[in-house]
Order: structure tokens, then sequence, then C-alpha cells
């Protein structure tokens, strides 16, 4: 089946970097899911065809730490501005690409997330992706390179831009100063980590866990083309659990919204 993350995969194709720094990614992410859901849930597909229902991206999050949630699915507020106190569904998206060392700090994030979201509204659904780079090695583009073409955008754009993810395998030596790497065993144990989230089955609305954590294993590099390992080292198999994300997902929503 074709996820959001396919349709990221084509971004990062038409763009030929993935920039780690920004929300765009995160943001193709969220509007595919909801996309999909709204499709395949009649209840929910049927609360945002009467306006019960809205979405917002990047809305941000009680707490000193000013975080954003990624995507906030639940009855506007007078405004029409998002309302936590009326959330019905949150989705968070983190990735752990480059520097399989932060995975304790996305996955401190993600734990914080949901401590926050629960004592807001302990019966929203909460859903989490993470993306794990199966890469060995990364070359750094927007923190190491680019910066070095300010003053040559128009250099950067003309010359430099179409050889990232094409197979240029140049650049490796080229910018071998940029080059992050990671270990071969780095992914499974960022996805032995966040398999460690909590979780809850979807009528137990007390118990504070994610309703669906998704792993996505890709191969992102910014010199090869991106892809989703179809199958990969790590055993997931991301079709079918994207797939049982929709149906865990839809049945929460049902099970606390549409009794």
């Amino acid at each position: 089946m074709t996820t959001p993350f396919d349709a990221l995969v084509e971004d990062i194709k038409l763009r030929h970097f993935h920039n780690h720094r920004l929300e765009d990614h995160s943001d193709i992410i969220g509007r595919g899911i909801l996309a999909d859901l709204t499709h395949s849930c009649d209840c929910l597909a049927a609360d945002v065809q009467a306006g019960v229902v809205r979405s917002w991206l990047n809305v941000p999050a009680p707490g000193a730490r000013q975080r954003k949630i990624d995507l906030l699915v639940g009855e506007p507020g007078p405004d029409l501005a998002p309302d936590l106190e009326r959330v019905r569904l949150c989705l968070e998206n983190k990735s752990v690409i480059t520097a399989h060392r932060n995975r304790d700090a996305r996955f401190d994030d993600l734990n914080e997330s949901l401590q926050v979201l629960h004592r807001v509204k302990s019966e929203a659904v909460l859903i989490a992706t993470v993306i794990v780079g199966v890469a060995e090695r990364v070359l750094n583009v927007p923190d190491k390179i680019k910066p070095m073409y300010r003053s040559r955008k128009a250099e950067f754009i003309s010359t430099l831009l179409p050889r990232f993810s094409s197979g240029d395998a140049r650049l490796w030596e080229e910018f071998d100063w940029a080059v992050s790497h990671n270990r071969p065993h780095d992914p499974a144990a960022t996805v032995e980590k966040f398999r460690g989230l909590a979780g809850r089955q979807p009528g137990l609305t007390h118990v504070v866990g994610y309703d669906y954590v998704l792993l996505a294993p890709m191969r992102i590099d910014n010199v090869n083309p991106p892809e989703i390992p179809r199958p990969n080292s790590l055993g997931i198999d991301l079709d079918r659990d994207y797939a049982a994300l929709l149906t865990q997902a839809c049945k929460a929503y049902r099970a606390r919204w549409h009794p």
C-alpha cells in the first residue's frame, strides 16, 4: 500500500535533501495520516464533514518548553482556533536519522508529550510515528554544507543541489567532513528503545499511553535516492503496521467519541 512515508520519499527527491530542522516533512506525514484515517474511518469522516472537528498543524502545547503538537484534531473553539480541552486526536512525528545517539532525547520528547496530552485530555487518541534511519552514513547538507553557500545561493541551487540524492558518489569524498556516521547496530537499538513507549487499548483512557506507535525504517543519506526498505533487517512491515495504525486509531476514536 502507499503510505505518507512514500509521499515523504517523493518530496525529498524533489527537494534533493532531507532537512531535519524543518517541520515540512512532519507536515507531510501528518496530512497524509489524517487523509487516510478520514477516508477509512466513517465516524471521523462524518465529524469532519459536519464540521464537528477541524485539524491544525504545529499547535503550541502547554508547558514551559514551548513544544508544538504536530497534528491536532478536535472541536474548534468559538473563534475556530484549536482548543486543547476539546482535542480528540493528536499525532506526534519524530525522526532519528543521522545521529542515533539522539534516540534518548527523541524518546523523552514523545514521553513528555504523552504526559502533557494525557493530563489535558485523557480521552484524546494519541499516535506517534518515528522515522528510523537505516543508512550507515549521511551527508549533513542542512547543517554543514548549505550554510557555506549563504552568500552564493544561486551557485548552490544551480550546481550543487541537483547532485544531492542523485546517486553521485563523488559527494562522499568531496564533502567527507560533512558526513555523519551511524553504527551498524544503531537502527535496531533505536527500534528497541521506541518499542518501550507506553501503549494502551481503545477503551482504557485512564491509562497513560499511546494508542499506536508506528516505526518507519527509511534509507536517507542525501547522496543516493531516498527509499523505504521493503523488506528490511529490522523485521518491520511498514504497510502492515500502517494499516494497523489506521484500524487502531479508528477503534479508539469510535469508542471514545461515538460509543
